[in-house]
């Protein structure tokens, strides 16, 4: 199915959409779990793009096992194709953790404004009301999931892309020279 475009492999161009979405999740995840003020302000931004780089992931993998058919077969390809098959169980968790802190963030945007609510309306006197406190299981569980899966993510795609880069130009790189005119030590 994800073969080529316009007789060029398509694995490029959804990997450079991928290599985008997913540190990005992995940022504002971690962001989310980290700054509750950030948390607030984010909204539904982590959640979308951790449900984004759901998406992606497989789609990523799929063209990329469709390039593999093309092309020699080597261990590097072998070893980045096997690293990037890890990487879906971590934007699935990511996900998870950026659901739950969504859910926090929304009980905590809620809270606030009942607080400011109770405030406005009768001062120090108003009775503050815990209908939407967020329980502490859940702050600590989506931030424990959200930091572990965040940096895990991170640190998969960094493997995935350095093995990537070996197998497409690890050869390309090695076998050039560098241009004339220079020496060896830079002058």
């Amino acid at each position: 199915m994800l073969d080529t475009i316009f007789g060029l492999p398509v694995h490029p161009l959804i990997v450079h959409a991928t290599t985008v979405v997913v540190p990005a999740a992995a940022v504002a995840v971690l962001l989310a779990a980290v700054w509750p003020r950030f948390r607030r302000w984010a909204g539904w931004m982590p959640l979308a793009l951790s449900v984004a780089a759901v998406v992606l992931t497989p789609l990523s993998t799929e063209s990329g096992e469709a390039l593999e058919r093309h092309v020699e077969h080597s261990d590097l390809i072998e070893t980045h194709s096997q690293l990037a098959e890890g990487l879906l169980p971590w934007v699935a968790v990511l996900a998870v953790g950026a659901a739950a802190l969504y859910v926090v963030a929304r009980r905590e945007r809620k809270a606030r404004g009942l607080d400011s609510a109770n405030s406005a309306a009768g001062g120090s006197d108003a009775v503050p009301t815990r209908t939407h406190a967020v329980p502490r299981w859940l702050l600590v569980g989506g931030a424990v999931v959200g930091l572990v899966a965040a940096l895990g993510t991170a640190t998969q795609v960094v493997r995935i892309g350095h093995s990537g880069a070996q197998a497409a130009w690890g050869d390309a790189v090695s076998q050039t020279t560098p241009p004339s005119g220079g020496d060896d030590d830079g002058n």
